[in-house]
């Protein structure tokens, strides 16, 4: 029991109690003159005391390795690793061992498939000696004899990497999620899933013997999913993999296997012939390294079906778990395993009496247990024995026992664990969340991730503001009141204002009309008083605390998206039907899909409060000593500071809030101080050709994807130039902008809507350096661009201009020949008139390769693969997809750095270019 307590000091009294509890009656039930009983961390009382003093050198070892024992106090952070810099630039190998964790996030930042693949050969480390290790064994670990000379042992069980033994991959995640703070780590792990690679779950740290539950790193993933048959409206699913319950199957190792567990679950998940290596595997890329700090390592993986009866290997969501090291050295994981598992697969060789015993103590569980045995290499006899002992025991049979030697055929034996992974979900089961598999942990005495104070206090604020939500479109309503009509009117009023600025002779009478219905809608506007949902979220993001502010803005975006409406959840074929059709007139404040309740909708609140009391300041209705909000500006820089998009175009009036958004750049500025120096980076194209996934992939960006879930505003948001690379660049920051859906692809004879668009292309476009046009077809340039290049043209500002045709349907299409190159910068002849005659062009209207300064010849029209490789939702991100991506982050950042994206801009000058433009 001391023991126990000095392992966990900072277990809560009540779950240390719980351990106790556990470890009384295991060793109970585990007597014999050879029973140990294993900690989590593998240690026990038989050993010697300076067993633990061993596993944190090695621990501490490989992080000064990989150059991480810095981030141990101050951890690394998600700024820091997107950050620009020299790397950004080259597609570079690592030549030394610190580089391994930045090349990984950079490949990982990159939705790279090859990221966990590295060839680089280690430094040998102070008294590592070789090791003779078993290439046929999966988990590479040795065991001693209790007579042997027990130190000598221990020092020969896992030898520190040496110049022929790079660091294990999976060694390399967990160094690396030690040394990351909780939202790098979510965002490494959100990534993964991405790639389709086992996520890491429970995180092993035998230095501090507090293994970690990692339930708030997977809090950010959703996936979809058709469930089978029919495949119908009803049938699709969209939801939090945290909070969707699914069976679990686990597979973990006792003692030694012949049989590879990581293989045998890639098989399983794979459909027909295409091979998954979703589990890192000792056939992979440095597969047969030694693991030094993983082990303990508990990954998950799921299988989602696609609807399609040719691909589902099974008809509804499943949970694999991999138990990486033998269940003996870590008894705490596999109990949780088997507590949240509704069927165990234990690989092994040999059943010795200790491994009888070790079973023996779970007859109490409801859990079904399979045995995968390769009894040519064991003793057979004694495991028959055993079995036959442990049949009652477990409850099971001899259908629980399987045989899989070399002469076993591959494909057949997949099968059968399919059958009987099948036969289990056919019967009533259990069916657990990440969520329920971390009240497990918890009461098993693991550290759950999300249990920290300033996470738990976030979440709190979160759900006093969600539990008021009701209806979507009338919390809005009532909660939001400056939204909707008053500021709709107040942005109608101010456009026709600004245009009554650039008249020849305005009418005085008329401007003063405008300015008094201005100033009654503002007048009207800040008569309220914020509601108490936007005070608690004004709470929220004004802590003093950086983590709490970030945790707070994380869980409401996860809490207004559990409180969407139900229509919003559909198949993206029936969102398309939801887009107004083109032609006649259109109300300008009609959506273009149903626009989710997101936090947007709180920071537009603040906004129109700002410019309310604004503007009745400049027109001296309102002294300035009597400013309420003055403050509100400052609190949004700092969350654009911390890598929150936020909105530049409101996307409910499709205008752009010019006080609030000069507002927030001053800020900025101040906070920036002397490293203002700024290039703007925009990407303008129809919704649904692949551009907030371009700029997420190439930078590491935040900004919403997919219909269902994007916001319609224009958002911004701001990457770090590192200091030892901005001089070179000629840049402190870059500010990327991504349209969204503000161009929504109206035809020219749509009246106000189109007019609309071209405006908002030739804001978005004037305000850039390097402008971005996604395409979906290689002729369809939306008219809206077309006549914000027109536009520009005579202001004489243009900016560096890359075309993207995204292939959105098949990787194998190629890219445009030349000469669809060129015509891709030739827009039809009707269309071309119709612009000319708009802009009144007496010239006519000249090819865009022109007007552009475009030469197709020189890269500046990029073909960019399809996204996914497979089918989703069991698709990875196509290699070719992240390497073209990457090519295009190159050059982009070449054209900065050679000035080929016009004259860079300091945050005033671009204070006055928003209000100009």
């Amino acid at each position: 029991h001391s023991d126990l307590g000095e392992v966990a000091p900072e277990i809560k009294a009540s779950e240390r109690r719980t351990a106790v509890a556990i470890a009384d009656l295991e060793w109970r039930e585990m007597e014999g003159d050879d029973c140990e009983f294993r900690y989590g961390d593998g240690t026990n009382e038989a050993q010697d005391n300076d067993f633990p003093t061993v596993e944190r050198s090695r621990l501490q070892e490989m992080l000064s390795l990989l150059g991480l024992e810095t981030y141990q106090v101050q951890k690394l952070s998600l700024q820091d690793s997107l950050q620009i810099s020299f790397d950004s630039m080259k597609n570079w190998a690592p030549q030394v061992p610190k580089d391994l964790p930045w090349n990984f996030l950079r490949k990982l930042q990159a939705l790279n498939a090859d990221a966990r693949n590295t060839t680089m050969v280690l430094d040998v480390l102070p008294d590592a000696r070789p090791v003779e290790k078993e290439s046929q064994m999966e988990e590479e670990i040795i065991y001693w004899d209790p007579a042997d000379d027990l130190a000598a042992d221990i020092y020969s069980f896992s030898e520190l990497p040496t110049p022929d033994t790079p660091v294990n991959p999976l060694d390399l995640l967990c160094a690396l999620l030690i040394s990351s703070d909780s939202f790098l780590q979510q965002e490494i792990v959100l990534k993964m899933a991405l790639c389709q690679f086992a996520l890491p779950l429970v995180l092993p740290d035998s230095e501090n013997h507090y293994h970690t539950f990692l339930l708030w790193a997977m809090r950010g993933i959703v996936r979809t999913w058709w469930s089978q048959p029919p495949r119908g409206v009803g049938s699709f699913r969209e939801d939090s993999v945290v909070l969707s319950r699914a069976p679990a199957f686990a597979f973990v190792r006792m003692d030694v296997s012949s049989n590879s567990k990581s293989q045998l679950l890639n098989a399983v998940l794979s459909p027909g012939h295409r091979q998954r290596d979703c589990f890192w595997h000792r056939d992979l890329n440095l597969g047969t390294n030694a693991r030094e700090i993983s082990d303990g390592l508990v990954e998950i993986s799921w299988f989602f079906p696609s609807g399609r009866e040719d691909l589902d290997i099974f008809p509804e969501p499943v949970t694999f778990l991999n138990l990486r090291g033998d269940i003996g050295s870590h008894w705490l994981q596999f109990k949780l395993l088997t507590e949240i598992s509704s069927a165990v697969f234990i690989l092994t060789d040999n059943i010795s009496k200790k491994e009888y015993k070790l079973l023996y103590s779970m007859k109490e569980s409801t859990t079904k247990y399979y045995f995968i045995l390769s009894p040519y290499r064991g003793k057979r006899n004694t495991n028959l024995r055993f079995l036959n002992k442990l049949i009652p025991v477990l409850k099971i049979d001899h259908s629980h026992v399987l045989v899989k030697v070399s002469s076993t055929d591959s494909d057949s034996f997949v099968k059968r664990i399919r059958a009987i992974v099948g036969n289990v979900l056919r019967a009533p089961c259990r069916r657990v969340s990440v969520e329920d598999m971390a009240h497990a942990a918890r009461k098993l005495g693991l550290k759950v991730d999300e249990d920290c104070e300033e996470c738990q206090k976030a979440k709190d604020r979160m759900e006093r503001i969600t539990r008021k939500i009701k209806d979507s479109d009338a919390y809005r309503r009532d909660e939001l009141r400056l939204q909707g009509d008053p500021w709709r009117k107040a942005a109608q009023v101010e456009k026709e204002f600004c245009q009554l600025q650039w008249a020849v002779d305005p009418p005085e009478k008329h401007r003063a009309e405008l300015r008094r219905r201005l100033l009654e809608l503002r007048m009207q506007q800040n008569s309220h008083d914020p509601s108490s949902g936007v005070q608690e979220f004004i709470l929220g993001i004004s802590s003093p605390s950086l983590s709490e502010k970030q945790y707070f803005l994380r869980w409401m975006e996860w809490g207004l998206a559990r409180v969407a409406q139900p229509r919003l959840r559909q198949p993206p074929e029936t969102l398309l039907t939801l887009r107004p059709k083109h032609g006649g007139t259109t109300d300008l404040g009609e959506p273009l899909w149903p626009e989710p309740l997101g936090v947007e909708h709180f920071l537009r609140e603040m906004g129109q409060f700002y410019e309310a009391e604004s503007c009745l300041v400049e027109a001296g209705r309102l002294p300035a000593g009597q400013r309420r909000f003055a403050h509100f500006p400052g609190l949004a820089s700092e969350l654009l500071l911390t890598g929150l998009p936020l909105e530049l175009i409101d996307g409910s009036t499709l205008s752009m809030p010019i006080r609030w958004v000069t507002g927030l750049l001053k800020e900025l500025h101040v906070r920036l101080e002397r490293r203002s120096r700024l290039v703007v980076l925009s990407t303008i194209g129809v919704p649904g050709t692949g551009k907030s996934t371009l700029l997420n992939t190439m930078f590491g960006l935040r900004f919403a994807t997919g219909k269902s879930c994007s916001p319609r505003g224009a958002f911004m948001q701001l990457i770090t130039v590192a200091e030892g690379f901005s001089q070179d660049l000629g840049c402190d920051h870059i500010l990327v902008i991504d349209s969204g859906g503000l161009i929504g692809g109206a035809l020219t004879s749509a009246g106000d809507r189109f007019e609309l668009e071209a405006s908002l292309a030739t804001l978005l476009m004037g305000l850039s350096n390097v402008t971005v046009i996604s395409l979906a077809e290689t002729k369809d340039i939306p008219a809206a661009i077309l006549h914000a290049f027109l536009r520009l043209e005579k202001t004489g500002h243009m900016p560096n201009y890359q075309f993207v045709y995204q292939n959105l349907h098949d990787v194998s299409v190629p890219g445009p020949r030349p000469r669809d190159k060129r015509q891709l910068l030739d827009p039809p002849g009707d269309l071309s008139r119709a612009a000319a005659q708009m802009e009144k062009q007496s010239d006519g209207f000249r090819a865009l390769a022109g007007l552009a300064f475009c030469d197709p010849e020189k890269q500046h029209i990029w073909h960019i693969p399809g996204l996914w490789h497979g089918a989703p939702p069991m698709a990875a991100v196509s290699l070719a997809y992240s390497e073209a991506i990457f090519e295009l982050k190159r050059c982009l950042l070449e054209n900065i750095r050679n000035g080929l994206s016009n004259q860079n801009k300091n945050i005033q000058q671009l204070i006055e270019l928003v209000r100009r433009l």
